[in-house]
């Protein structure tokens, strides 16, 4: 194993150096650390391999049968590329979309309740689950892009917008490109890139993955036949309550990346959507009185919450709205789904 990690060290130096980095020596212990991190879960985790997978309609017919009658599959031809959505319900519309490591199903616990009072429609992002995906496309703007053909192919009119983890980043920026067609935003859990204190985010330790998953080409070669066990790490280490995850959801979500063109399409995101969002994040101060509002668990995001929203405030978001999810890690959809669900029957409705 030493004889490994050296050489996939000397790999990434490799990588570093053709990338022409002005900043090598730096970036490379940074990346060296993730790297060794990254190794030491896979082996602490286990050797066993896990490359048989189920197809993707098997794994969306699964996950379908857990929400009960009232909700269809579905794909829409949008922005070069197809995206898989769940709908269910009537009323004003509810966009969900879902961050790493997860898919569509990771609003299952909230979307029947939901849809009793609105349109609810769950996205797989571009490559994920049930979406295709593409050699390109993964700044954030064109995902926005992917969603905002969708609610115009589905007609669906001044929809609410919400985003757990990296979909908050899509959420929010979906809502400065598009405001007419948003009613509100909800970001939930997630930090908003280019927006203080972002760069207090990205030096958490715990959230070691950011330069992991930003490393080209490496992760693709180490996470292949493990994603089991490392999403099962993944969710330990940012919930409070492991165990609102099942190794079942764990499973689902295995499968929704289990193809090397789905694991790179979720690991691009930290690659194109997290640079270019701090760029247009930072850039975008027009006033707007779109209501938006931030949610996060105590024991997660929730800390830095009103921190974000003053800096919100400056960028010239007029109402700005905070919830503090008591009890909850950072899968607050998943740790505390009746608090979720009731804060969307609350900001939501008409």
């Amino acid at each position: 194993m030493k004889k490994q990690v050296l050489f996939i060290m000397t790999a990434t130096k490799n990588e570093l150096i053709r990338e022409g980095s002005a900043e090598l020596n730096k970036r490379l212990m940074t990346v060296q650390i993730n790297i060794v991190k990254a190794i030491a879960v896979l082996i602490l985790l286990g050797c066993s391999n896990v490359c048989g997978r189920s197809t993707a309609k098997q794994n969306i017919d699964s996950a379908m049968a857990k929400l009960g009658k009232g909700f269809v599959s579905n794909t829409a031809e949008v922005n070069g590329t197809t995206i898989h959505y769940v709908r269910g319900g009537t009323g004003p519309a509810v966009i969900l979309l879902h961050g790493f490591p997860q898919d569509w199903y990771a609003f299952h616990k909230i979307m029947p309740r939901l849809a009793k009072k609105f349109t609810v429609i769950a996205v797989d992002s571009r490559g994920v689950g049930g979406s295709s995906a593409t050699s390109d496309g993964y700044d954030v703007v064109n995902l926005a892009e992917d969603v905002h053909q969708l609610v115009q192919q589905l007609k669906l009119d001044r929809v609410y917008v919400a985003g757990h983890d990296n979909g908050g980043m899509v959420a929010y920026t979906f809502a400065r490109l598009y405001p007419k067609a948003t009613r509100g935003v909800m970001i939930l859990d997630s930090p908003i890139p280019g927006i203080e204190p972002w760069e207090e985010v990205k030096a958490d330790p715990i959230l070691w993955h950011f330069g992991f998953h930003q490393t080209p080409n490496l992760p693709e070669k180490l996470i292949p036949c493990q994603q089991v066990l490392y999403f099962r790490e993944f969710f330990n280490r940012l919930a409070l309550n492991s165990k609102a995850i099942t190794d079942a959801d764990v499973t689902h979500y295995a499968n929704s990346y289990a193809a090397p063109e789905q694991l790179r399409a979720g690991l691009e995101f930290y690659r194109r959507a997290y640079p270019a969002s701090e760029k247009f994040n930072a850039a975008q101060r027009s006033a707007t009185d779109i209501p938006i509002i931030l949610a996060g668990g105590d024991n997660s995001l929730g800390q830095l919450i009103p921190r974000f929203a003053e800096s919100l405030r400056k960028h010239g978001w007029a109402n700005v709205a905070i919830e503090i999810i008591k009890d909850s890690g950072h899968w607050v959809v998943d740790e505390q789904p009746e608090i979720v669900t009731e804060l969307f029957e609350r900001y939501a409705s008409l």
